[in-house]
């Protein structure tokens, strides 16, 4: 599968969550095994002192290494989070919020993938905020989603 196919499959993955659209979460690069997400700073995506949300965090992650197990799950399946871990390692302050997720194995029903997420600062300097570990489960029969 292309690139391209790929990213208007994750596309219309986010685009049916509502959640993804209520945080305004922008698909960055997409292909076989990989998948990038951001948010851009909101006032309503952060915790009492400014910074973004560890929820936010944590979503952000969760969706980018799904969307990444994604592309490499056949058509007329689809796939679901079944465990992920979050290790928050310092403030997430910025412009955006980045996630990027990559697959580190996958199989024919579970898929282990990682992700980092980075807060970007207005002159595109990114800091390492979050890492994360996903479990993600293939399910037959079921629409094509990433």
């Amino acid at each position: 599968m292309s690139d391209d196919f790929l990213r208007q499959r994750l596309a219309a993955h986010l685009d049916g969550q509502g959640l993804m659209r209520m945080y305004g979460a922008e698909l960055g690069d997409v292909g076989p095994g990989r998948a990038e997400l951001s948010v851009p700073y909101r006032e309503e995506l952060t915790q009492q002192y400014g910074l973004f949300h560890g929820a936010v965090i944590g979503t952000l992650l969760d969706n980018a290494c799904t969307g990444a197990a994604g592309t490499l799950a056949p058509d007329g399946t689809a796939v679901i989070t079944v465990e992920y871990k979050v290790n928050f390692l310092s403030p997430a302050r910025g412009e955006r919020l980045l996630a990027r997720a990559r697959v580190v194995k996958a199989g024919r029903t579970l898929t282990v993938a990682t992700g980092e997420a980075f807060s970007v600062g207005a002159d595109g300097t990114e800091d390492l905020v979050a890492t994360s570990q996903s479990t993600v489960m293939r399910i037959a029969g079921q629409p094509g989603l990433p």
